[in-house]
């Protein structure tokens, strides 16, 4: 993707004119520990899904205001002479921890931590939080979606149902919910992912007859193509497909009408000719309900477009950035909450654990206190069972871990995506209304 600008433009005015104050009081170099989190997950969302990670990394690296950002930021007046000549040299040098792209979250999860100077952390708070809660929403989503497909692969198609930048953004984020490719090609050559695509249906209108598009389109393609079957009508197309490719035509699509009964019926017929190794693969407005509806008829593969690029209804995960700890006049770290009505936090850094029990995750412990309280803390295992620590850290003093960002990167959060839900209970999968699949519980250490 090209813009125009850089990514230290995708933030809100007021980190800059907070970063501007910052600078003119003294406070901006003070220490500072800035969370990411939901405070509930969407309702009927049994558990949530880290996405984003290696996105964001990527464009830390590029977080810096071009001299065209900087005027445009001096002609404003939205920052002073002081902290324009600041951000010349700008490199953020701080620290962050995540959840891993591919692991479950919940409510209070922390699920990114970032650590170092107001002046730096303030500024991230946007972009952080932008590209979060859009990609978990899809990754949560996506996983729904192949979790109600069973072994049948999803294939993103959802790049005309969003932005152009978020159809990129989106198509990385269903990887990691466990789609297979995309037909995004954008995507496909950024992150080296499988892109699949073949015609639509005004190549078949444009055609004098139907025949004709498919003989062009194999002639194109060669055999093993996948035909567009429901321009006229599916029965007289599917014999007109075989006749054409041959017993060894590689596909069929169906994008219209009774998905499951059309399929059926499709197979018999494609059986009948000779045709049994031809995929069926079927598209249509699919969300993860409509998918489960179909797990017993005899479709190969599905396209998911509108319903993975919005989230399935929930397009964010209304994730917040906030304050948890941070340097006072004395040199000393102290921790801070807001205890507004609805919107209270808990103060101090926090430390996160899943509990196990036989290998199966039975809830999240997520400690508040001290760096150094936090290193000392020890669960206790007759209460908490075997623990796992879900922070790993991204960023090391401004050093960002190159082995999170990348096409491996993608794949090894695919993979632990899967192993994520099978240490889920199995009321994680059901898409039923209910609570999270696993309770959260909140302690600190400090007080």
């Amino acid at each position: 993707m090209t813009n125009d600008f850089s990514p230290a433009m995708m933030t809100d005015m007021y980190e800059y004119t907070m970063l501007d104050a910052a600078m003119q009081d003294g406070t901006a170099d003070r220490r500072c520990v800035f969370e990411v989190f939901t405070r509930h997950l969407p309702a009927g969302r049994r558990y949530g899904i880290a996405a984003g990670l290696g996105r964001i990394l990527e464009m830390l690296q590029d977080f810096r205001p071009s001299e065209s950002d900087l005027r445009f930021l001096r002609d404003r007046h939205v920052v002073s002479e002081r902290t324009a000549k600041w951000l010349e040299d700008f490199r953020f040098s701080g620290t962050i921890r995540a959840y891993p792209e591919g692991e479950a979250f919940f409510a209070n999860s922390p699920i990114l931590q970032v650590e170092g100077t107001f002046g730096e952390c303030t500024l991230l708070e946007t972009l952080i939080l932008s590209v979060l809660n859009y990609d978990s929403a899809i990754a949560s989503a996506a996983s729904r979606m192949t979790s109600a497909a069973g072994d049948r692969p999803c294939m993103d198609m959802g790049g005309r149902r969003t932005n152009e930048s978020a159809a990129v953004a989106a198509a990385r984020a269903a990887i990691v919910g466990g789609f297979a490719g995309t037909a995004n090609l954008a995507a496909a050559k950024k992150y080296d992912l499988v892109c699949i695509g073949t015609a639509a249906h005004a190549f078949t209108l444009l055609h004098d007859d139907e025949r004709d598009a498919f003989v062009s389109q194999i002639n194109a393609l060669g055999p093993g193509t996948t035909l567009l079957t429901d321009t006229y009508n599916i029965e007289q197309a599917i014999t007109t497909a075989v006749e054409v490719a041959g017993p060894q035509l590689g596909g069929i699509r169906i994008d219209s009408g009774d998905l499951a009964s059309l399929a059926q019926k499709a197979r018999k017929q494609l059986d009948s000719l000779g045709a049994t190794n031809t995929k069926i693969t079927v598209t249509n407005d699919l969300d993860e309900y409509a998918l489960a509806a179909l797990a017993t008829a005899p479709v190969d593969s599905y396209g998911v477009g509108t319903m993975l690029v919005t989230g399935s209804g929930h397009p964010t995960c209304a994730m917040v950035y906030k304050l948890t700890e941070r340097e006072g006049a004395d040199g000393e770290m102290h921790g801070v909450a807001k205890k507004s009505f609805g919107k209270s936090t808990d103060g101090w850094r926090k430390r996160a654990l899943r509990c196990y029990q036989y290998g199966l995750a039975q809830g999240e412990l997520v400690v508040c206190g001290s760096a150094e309280k936090l290193a000392a803390y020890e669960p206790d295992h007759d209460v908490y069972g075997d623990t796992k620590d879900l922070l790993i850290t991204a960023v090391d003093h401004g050093d960002v871990d190159e082995s999170l960002t990348g096409h491996e990167a993608l794949l090894a959060a695919r993979d632990r995506h899967r192993r994520a839900l099978d240490e889920l209970p199995v009321t994680a999968l059901s898409l039923s209304q209910g609570e999270q699949a696993i309770p959260t519980e909140v302690i600190t250490l400090n007080r």
